[in-house]
């Protein structure tokens, strides 16, 4: 059965995955873009990002995975869950944490291609 929040996005940005892998490990990150979530590490995939279970105003999973792809990386999101209470609407739930997203995917692609022209490969020694 496919869970009531079941949410998938991919962002292109131009930065090396060792940087964003960095990024996506700390916890101090999780609690700025999910603060009303309790991540836990299911797997820690290197390169390839984390997994976590989600537990908080959600209960379930989610997932960044960063593909590599020319000079830079698709972050990968994934998250499915269920809200905890019935009070909260999934409808809403989901446009909130869609829209909460992408907000903060932008921001740190903003951050990360600070000063890149756009369609300007990233700087070699940046890998």
């Amino acid at each position: 059965m496919t869970p009531s929040i079941d949410l998938m996005d991919d962002t292109f940005v131009v930065a090396a995955r060792t940087e964003l892998a960095t990024y996506f490990r700390d916890p101090q990150v999780w609690r700025a873009w999910w603060p009303a979530l309790r991540l836990a590490v299911a797997q820690d995939r290197g390169l390839e990002g984390v997994r976590w279970t989600v537990a908080g105003e959600l209960t379930g999973t989610a997932e960044i995975w960063l593909e590599r792809w020319r000079d830079g990386a698709v972050v990968h999101w994934f998250l499915r869950a269920e809200p905890s209470t019935s009070v909260a609407s999934p409808g809403r739930l989901r446009h909130r944490y869609t829209r909460e997203y992408k907000a903060r995917v932008h921001e740190l692609k903003d951050l990360l291609e600070h000063g890149r022209p756009a369609g300007a490969p990233r700087l070699p020694a940046a890998r």
